[in-house]
């Protein structure tokens, strides 16, 4: 007992040393992620207790989703300018009280227009959340930060649903007041223990002087991100990868239910979901741990290495053991992908625009997400479910391929320059 203990301490020296702030915001983050209670069931309030039609249910949805993005770029570039904390606390807090008067709407038509603003206000307070990660980490402990701060946000989701499934029935208000809560919990942490990120003035006038991908820059958005061609080159192929992993909830469903039926299908896909969860909770340590020595873009490029093999198998799949064998390497694949994400990303972002670089990036790297089912409906509509996964292999391994690429392009670059010095 006491080698396993041991075993399992040496997994967790990966979070040891780690500036405070980013203990803090894990903290909330677990506490954030436990209460979102609303999202998940929101398909089921609004055409349950509202007595929405699908298409209605439909139409929310995608303003739900649209209204992130205006919300987003406002919230990048407040962030840049008036700081990370601020806008953070304003617009999450906006976020929370939109959730309150939806307690006591009932079957009111308001409710779904707040949760429309409060998609709007989350949407603004995310970059500069992501700003703020970036701003208190450096090099040497972005991945052991970041890993962390996925990991929080996964405890919570794997407890959040379970809660809000036995309240749904008969307790609707108290999601909404619970969601709200957890979200103000979260905010008081920061507000207290979390301090104000946004390099000052000297600091980015400092970084002028040194030629590193961090450096300030002047100018605007686009300017600027026209000057960083890799992060442009990164998040096209990271497009072709939000394509790809987007087939775990459109295509691997389908097929489930093709093969076991929809009663059947329906509950071992639910299974499937949680040993997703079970696999982020219980090995994102660990696999942090063991690639810690990895560059982030190498780690990105195994990750779709594993995605190309953990969905390809299911072109073979006729029993449901196959499937967890697939999950839990396609798993893998999310982990080393989410982790290093977003230390790619603060890595070769300028701290002058981190907030606004945070606002559009994400729309870019996760467009497959939206394009994703409804161009591999078409395919399968036509040929098949079975045609989505050579399809999603060879996407996965020209990702993983392209990745590479640019790992190596990076390493020469870095390599003549150390030459020059």
């Amino acid at each position: 007992m006491s080698i396993l203990k041991k075993r399992v301490f040496n997994v967790f020296d990966t979070y040891r040393g780690l500036p405070r702030s980013i203990y803090f915001l894990f903290f909330a983050r677990v506490i954030n992620s436990m209460g979102a209670f609303v999202y998940p069931f929101l398909t089921f309030f609004l055409t349950d207790k509202m007595g929405l039609s699908e298409q209605e249910t439909g139409f929310y949805f995608i303003l739900v989703a649209v209204m992130s993005v205006p919300g987003s770029f406002l919230g990048g570039y407040l962030s840049d300018h008036f700081g990370r904390k601020k806008i953070m606390i304003i617009f999450q807090g906006l976020s929370a009280i939109s959730f309150v008067p939806c307690a006591f709407l009932g079957n009111s038509m308001m409710v779904p227009w707040l949760l429309i603003a409060a998609t709007f206000f989350g949407g603004a307070a995310q970059p500069a959340n992501s700003a703020m990660v970036a701003d208190i980490t450096n090099n040497s402990n972005r991945k052991q930060s970041y890993s962390l701060l996925y990991l929080g946000i996964n405890v919570g989701y794997a407890i959040g649903p379970l809660i809000a499934g036995f309240l749904y029935e008969n307790y609707t208000y108290l999601i909404f007041l619970g969601d709200a809560l957890t979200t103000l919990i979260s905010l008081i942490l920061i507000v207290v223990f979390v301090s104000e990120s946004k390099p000052t003035e000297e600091k980015i006038n400092e970084s002028y002087e040194v030629d590193h991908k961090e450096r300030a820059e002047k100018g605007g958005l686009l300017e600027v991100l026209l000057r960083r061609p890799a992060l442009i080159a990164f998040a096209m192929v990271a497009t072709v990868y939000s394509f790809v992993y987007v087939q775990h909830s459109y295509s691997i469903p389908l097929q489930v239910k093709d093969l076991f039926g929809a009663e059947t299908g329906s509950k071992m896909y639910g299974t499937l979901m949680t040993t997703n969860a079970l696999v982020v909770v219980f090995m994102t340590s660990f696999i942090t741990k063991i690639t810690i020595r990895l560059k982030p873009i190498q780690n990105i490029a195994l990750s779709g290495i594993m995605n190309a093999i953990g969905f390809g198998m299911l072109l073979f799949a006729h029993s449901y053991p196959i499937f967890i064998i697939s999950t839990v390497i396609w798993t893998i694949g999310e982990i080393l992908n989410v982790t290093n994400s977003g230390v790619y990303i603060a890595n070769h972002t300028p701290m002058s625009h981190r907030g606004r670089f945070n606002s559009i990036l994400p729309l870019l790297t996760g467009a497959g997400y939206a394009f994703g089912p409804y161009i591999m409906g078409g395919i399968i509509e036509n040929h098949g479910i079975r045609t989505a996964w050579p399809i999603t292999f060879v996407l996965a391994m020209i990702g993983a391929t392209f990745m590479y690429i640019l790992y190596l392009f990076e390493k020469r670059k870095e390599e003549a320059i150390n030459k020059t010095a």
